[in-house]
């Protein structure tokens, strides 16, 4: 299917505004899709307004200013980073977010089930019959993400390729080779409902939704509106095993295999020997030693045709 692909789903339309980041996903292509979607918009007639974020941050400052001028629905044209930035403005609100998903993993328009085709996602968003759910968010040291953050080889893999000119799977995948051959094992305490265990780490990864993105399951079943969070613990492996677990992203069971701890709940304390990089919605930052991980449940509004069982 071709991400220009017309769709046949145009409805009467409610007032959205688009925040798109022209550098979501792989190089070029926001840049090329922005005219199609102001084609689109004054095609059918859309009551829709555009804006392009200008660097970090201010998808943030878009969101909010799209409300204060009568937004009925937000909508983050980009990746997880993008959606993040624009959920941070939507939390605890009734003005719902909508996704154009148009970033390299694209984890929670997956889990949601928002079309992957950005003219029938601008369909869904701009409906006014759209179903609109509510989902859980979570924070991290108090700071919000929405699909998954994650410490250890998971953040230095998001680091190595934030930094890269490439998007996409391939060049995913290249940061992941890359990583691993300088992987290091931490020692972490990871407490949660009373309990603390310590454990030898390649990653955790602590997940609202089931996935990455791309497909890349991490948490099956993990639900957006359960009220829990589902963190996944990776112990070392070596090429084969980690190879083994790669596969199991993608085909099922990755939770079943013995180098895999999960615990669900609605708060869990990360200790590590020394503050470090972690990346919330793929996005990286330094935090402390302790990170507190919590769930807000059902705080942001969602334009999404399922939430997925």
């Amino acid at each position: 299917m071709s991400l220009f692909e017309q769709s046949s789903e145009w409805q009467p339309s409610v007032k959205i505004h688009l925040i798109v980041n022209l550098r979501s996903g792989r190089i070029g292509r926001n840049a090329r899709l922005l005219p199609r979607l102001r084609a689109a918009i004054a095609a059918q007639g859309l009551d829709a307004e555009v804006s392009v974020t200008e660097g970090p941050g201010h998808g943030t400052e878009l969101g909010r200013r799209a409300v204060a001028g009568g937004a009925a629905r937000v909508v983050a044209v980009g990746g997880d980073g993008t959606m993040n930035e624009v959920a941070q403005a939507l939390v605890g609100g009734t003005v719902p977010l909508a996704l154009i998903p148009c970033g390299s993993g694209n984890g929670l328009a997956r889990n949601l089930g928002i079309p992957l085709c950005p003219l029938r996602a601008l369909a869904l968003a701009a409906d006014p019959s759209a179903p609109v759910r509510s989902m859980d968010t979570a924070t991290a040291n108090g700071k919000p993400f929405f699909n998954a953050m994650g410490l250890g080889f998971d953040a230095a893999v998001s680091h190595r390729f934030g930094a890269g000119t490439q998007r996409g799977l391939a060049a995913y995948a290249a940061a992941v080779l890359r990583e691993f051959s300088g992987r290091r094992v931490e020692r972490c305490a990871v407490s949660c409902g009373g309990t603390r265990t310590g454990m030898d780490i390649l990653l955790i990864a602590v997940a609202n939704s089931d996935q990455y993105g791309n497909g890349a399951v991490i948490a099956p079943g993990a639900r957006v509106d359960d009220g829990s969070l589902d963190l996944v613990a990776v112990a070392p492996v070596g090429v084969c095993g980690a190879l083994g677990l790669a596969a199991r992203m993608f085909v099922g069971g990755f939770d079943r295999s013995p180098s895999v701890t999960r615990l669900r709940g609605p708060l869990f304390v990360i200790e590590r020997p020394a503050p470090g990089l972690i990346h919330a919605d793929g996005e990286c930052r330094t935090e402390a030693a302790v990170i507190s991980v919590a769930v807000v449940p059902s705080n942001l509004r969602v334009v999404a045709p399922a939430l997925r069982a």
